[in-house]
């Protein structure tokens, strides 16, 4: 009976520790919590602005904003699709996508959201095929097929058919594709859409869309990386991440007919179109005989009325001289990042977007 006592006060002691513990690490939790939400609240009322969205525009926003010096900005490259959940949860001051938002997304935004054209720039597709260094031609189609696990050797005959005197190897090849909800993703099926009625028909456009083949890479960094390390791949990423990662990239079979390599000059006569008021347009498959056909707008997008969740007037002001500086100053970081600067017509109707913001109703610039 001693000993059964004893076992149960020293189970009533280990248990009171037990709890004791569980106390301590519950109340350490709610500090921790508190804490991040203070610093939160304070990111929120300094100078520091925040933005998440797009990878497809890293590059250049990590150039612009590192030379931007009237406030800071914290840019999270996360991926269109996240950067307008961010932003739905207003927890940013401005997303970037590289697709205009859809009928969905917009109603869940609860309020008009403003699309500012920041540049445009090329997708680009990129392979690794050992012992072919040749920059390869590749058509809409067979690209599409190549996604749709149709073509499945790199010395099939649509591949070898465009690329006549290249020694192309009796390879599998691995389709690389994004794993997140991308505007990336967008851009490049949007083309393919347009391109190949059977992709059309069975997959479409989207931001992410059912892939019949291939494996997810997170980020335009994710699939570069998975691309890189995979004999025989291939994979879409943004021309900067080809250039940077010394990636080797084919050229895009246009409307016209015309084998196009992937150039700020290209890009630029497919993104020289006239831009609607609210600036949502495709430039995908462009009209333009010497175009790049797989090209597109990124848009920084922003509440129209900026005075909600206790923003303050001021913080509003310093996001639109922040956009209304990328799109007249920081055009000048573009050529060098590969990207095409906008258009006279572009940044004429990107500022009369900027002009409509408001706070109170009232226009901030």
């Amino acid at each position: 009976m001693v000993n059964k006592s004893k076992q149960k006060i020293q189970t009533l002691i280990t248990n009171k520790k037990k709890i004791m513990n569980l106390t301590k690490n519950l109340k350490l939790a709610v500090v921790a919590l508190a804490a991040s939400c203070l610093t939160l609240a304070a990111s929120a009322q300094d100078n520091t602005l925040l933005g998440a969205g797009s990878t497809f525009v890293d590059p250049l926003f990590s150039k612009m904003f590192s030379q931007y010096t009237a406030s800071k900005v914290n840019y999270q490259s996360i991926g269109s699709g996240a950067g307008i959940a961010q932003l739905t949860a207003k927890t940013v001051d401005f997303g970037d996508s590289d697709v205009p938002l859809n009928d969905d997304q917009t109603a869940k935004m609860g309020a008009a959201v403003l699309h500012i054209p920041m540049t445009s720039g090329a997708v680009v597709v990129t392979y690794n095929i050992p012992g072919v260094s040749a920059s390869l031609n590749l058509t809409g189609k067979d690209i599409a097929d190549i996604y749709l696990g149709k073509v499945t050797k790199w010395n099939s005959p649509e591949i070898t058919a465009t690329n006549k005197g290249v020694s192309l190897p009796d390879l599998p090849i691995v389709v690389i594709h994004r794993s997140d909800g991308s505007g990336t993703s967008f851009i490049f099926t949007d083309f393919l859409t347009k391109v190949n009625p059977d992709w059309s028909s069975k997959i479409g456009k989207g931001a992410a869309v059912n892939w019949p083949a291939g494996l997810g890479g997170k980020g335009s960094a994710g699939v570069a990386g998975l691309v890189k390390q995979t004999p025989g791949a291939i994979g879409y990423v943004e021309l900067a991440y080809a250039i940077q990662n010394k990636m080797p990239y084919a050229s895009i079979q246009n409307k016209s007919g015309k084998f196009i390599v992937p150039t700020i000059q290209a890009t630029t006569l497919a993104s020289n179109v006239t831009i609607p008021a609210d600036t949502k347009v495709s430039i995908t498959n462009t009209d333009n005989a010497a175009g790049y056909p797989i090209a597109s707008f990124t848009w920084a997008l922003i509440y129209k009325e900026q005075n909600y969740g206790g923003r303050s007037k001021a913080r509003a002001t310093e996001l639109l001289k922040l956009l209304w500086w990328n799109i007249h100053q920081g055009q000048a970081d573009c050529e060098a990042l590969n990207y095409a600067p906008l258009s006279k017509s572009a940044v004429k109707t990107a500022e009369a977007v900027l002009k409509s913001a408001t706070f109170d109703g009232k226009a901030i610039l």
